[in-house]
């Protein structure tokens, strides 16, 4: 039995972090979904830029120009193009859990990142444009995305809330959740939202790389993991959360991201193999998925009291890291990593435009 059966047999959802339209046109994705348990996808900008520069688009935005389309509403018209076939390839998946599984998410302009009231009003109509239950708007867990988040879930979108680093930063995710579908079953509406919260985990220890001891190395992010879903059995298992659950609602889950390995020198499975947890999601680039299935192997259960996660913490804190002040640098450095790659798209297109344009 592959490590991916395995792993989803254990009880964690295997989605891809990827998303292009030749894994769409070529039948990969939908071969994923059968010999790699595969069960949903993220996108992001990022991923995004990358898949646009293939001459796969070509076509499609060569048919948005003729409509009039340019910049950021051609690229939601591909995004979207891609993410409904995607979400239509998931939906038996979807249907079967009852809505717990079979997922894609769609990312909210980055620069909307601080900027509540734009954020709210781009979730609902990506979400209504999109026209599937299994579709997520993400939205980054910021300052200003948090009430967005508690926005978005009142109305009813389902949300995949980014960019989220530590443990106070996901809490804080998890109560805007809260907040929204405490406020529908107040209004009598069906409180069953989906939503996952998804933790970046990889780039804790490319932070910190060169500037901690040697047998710190790569276990920053395993050790902020471990603290972060510590609190995430605690809050499914709160009053609170209990009292939301008898009224219909879903427990928001957690989602490991970023779980890609940075370090040459350390394992391509390093962090699959580390966070292995039932109800939770592992969102995998491509190349460590395939790894996975190739050689991967499953560890243990993560220990539901952290394990020695506040050891290794102290360690790091002796070393001189300020997990705190990293965390909330790690979050301003992701959302302007995004922006950076949103403006790359977009300067992307624009280029094809115009060479497209020529052609004609």
């Amino acid at each position: 039995m592959k490590a991916t059966q395995k792993l989803h047999d254990l009880g964690q959802s295997l989605w891809l972090d990827n998303i292009t339209r030749d894994l769409l046109n070529s039948g990969t994705l939908k071969r994923y979904l059968g010999e790699l348990s595969v069960t949903g996808l993220t996108s992001n900008p990022t991923i995004f830029d990358h898949a646009i520069k293939s001459s796969a688009y070509d076509v499609a935005i060569r048919e948005g120009l003729e409509k009039g389309k340019s910049g950021e509403g051609l690229f939601f018209d591909l995004a979207l193009d891609d993410l409904t076939r995607a979400a239509d390839l998931f939906r038996p998946i979807h249907d079967r859990t009852n809505g717990v599984d079979g997922w894609v998410s769609l990312e909210v302009s980055p620069l909307l990142a601080h900027d509540t009231a734009s954020t709210i009003a781009a979730a609902k109509k990506l979400s209504a444009r999109a026209g599937r239950p299994n579709l997520f708007i993400k939205i980054p867990g910021t300052k200003e995305g948090l009430p967005a988040i508690e926005e978005a879930i009142f109305a009813g979108v389902p949300v995949n809330v980014t960019l989220l680093f530590s443990r106070e930063q996901y809490v804080a995710a998890a109560g805007a959740y809260l907040r929204g579908i405490e406020r529908r079953i107040a209004a009598g509406l069906n409180p069953q939202v989906g939503s996952v919260a998804s933790m970046f985990i990889s780039r804790w220890d490319a932070a910190v790389a060169g500037k901690v001891p040697k047998p710190l190395n790569n276990r920053l992010g395993i050790a902020i993991a471990g603290r972060i879903y510590q609190a995430y059995l605690e809050l499914l298992n709160t009053p609170r959360s209990q009292r939301a659950y008898n009224a219909g609602a879903r427990p928001q889950r957690l989602l490991w991201a970023s779980t890609g390995t940075k370090d040459p020198d350390a394992s391509d499975t390093l962090y699959i193999k580390a966070l292995a947890s039932p109800f939770t999601v592992n969102t995998m680039p491509e190349a460590t998925l395939k790894a996975l299935a190739d050689h991967g192997e499953i560890g243990p259960v993560m220990a539901a009291d952290g394990g020695d996660c506040e050891k290794v913490l102290a360690g790091f804190a002796k070393a001189g890291i300020d997990v705190d002040t990293l965390a909330a640098q790690l979050q301003d450095e992701g959302a302007k990593s995004f922006v950076k790659s949103w403006n790359e798209l977009l300067t992307v297109i624009a280029s094809k435009s115009n060479a497209l344009k020529q052609a004609a």
